[in-house]
């Protein structure tokens, strides 16, 4: 099994290249992130070169405080085409595989709308990756995509073949319940799993849902791209990543 440190949480005290150093060095086989737009293009493009390490995705912009996104917000088309627009250069210009297009904080068929229309556009943008990701509750109270049933659903009604579910396990763990069954139902129309503890979003050795078992039953199904680390380290991300050889050690064998 491979796995993506995602710098958006993992030494995220760091630069975006000196991050990527550090996850190399830590022995994950690829990076993702958040929003590298601050970051100098040069020297992130520089990093992925050197160390050799793979961008699997980057999210679009969250807009203003409280939005959480812009692709679900009837009234911020253009905001949100622009935020596309930034992303897909970006991660054209860093070889990045994938763009999260975020949705924002909206509902009712208006929102469905907006957002199918700016997942379209997209999609025609680009040859890259389309993710969308379901968030929970707790942690994004009002966000317009919810449950992998729903984001199946959009990616079933627009039918664009580089649109995909970007399936984080520890939301649905807190929404759905039973991440491996939900994992089973959608396999086809995954493009990204990421992972972390329950409740706590803590690292993967702990907590409600046990991990080895996940990830024994990912290689069984044949899954065969890196798992992305996305969790909050509870100290030095250093300090944290005993988990990572434990499960080389577990799915490898």
């Amino acid at each position: 099994m491979k796995f993506s440190a995602n710098l958006g949480f993992l030494w995220q005290e760091l630069p975006l290249a000196d991050a990527i150093t550090a996850a190399k060095e830590a022995g994950f086989d690829a990076v993702e992130c958040h929003w590298p737009y601050d970051q100098p293009l040069a020297d992130v493009r520089q990093a992925l070169e050197q160390t050799g390490m793979h961008m699997l995705g980057l999210n679009t912009r969250r807009g203003r405080p409280g939005q959480n996104g812009l692709a679900a917000l009837p009234a911020s088309v253009s905001e949100a085409r622009a935020a596309i627009d930034e992303a897909i250069d970006y991660a054209e210009a860093i070889g990045a595989e994938a763009i999260h297009v975020m949705a924002g904080c909206a509902e009712g068929s208006r929102a469905h709308d907006t957002f199918l229309q700016n997942l379209n556009y997209a999609c025609s943008r680009t040859d890259k990756m389309i993710l969308i990701e379901p968030l929970n509750q707790h942690d994004a109270p009002g966000y317009f995509l919810k449950t992998t049933d729903q984001a199946g659903d959009i990616i079933e009604e627009l039918a664009r073949a580089n649109l995909r579910l970007m399936f984080d396990c520890y939301h649905v763990a807190r929404t759905e319940g039973d991440v491996v069954a939900r994992l089973e139902a959608r396999l086809s129309m995954i493009g990204h799993i990421q992972f972390a503890s329950v409740p706590d979003r803590g690292p993967p050795d702990h907590g409600a849902l046990h991990y080895p078992s996940v990830f024994d039953r990912l290689a069984a199904l044949g899954w065969e791209r890196p798992l992305g680390a996305e969790y909050r380290p509870d100290g030095p991300t250093e300090a944290t990543l005993a988990w990572l050889s434990a499960s080389r050690g577990s799915v490898d064998r």
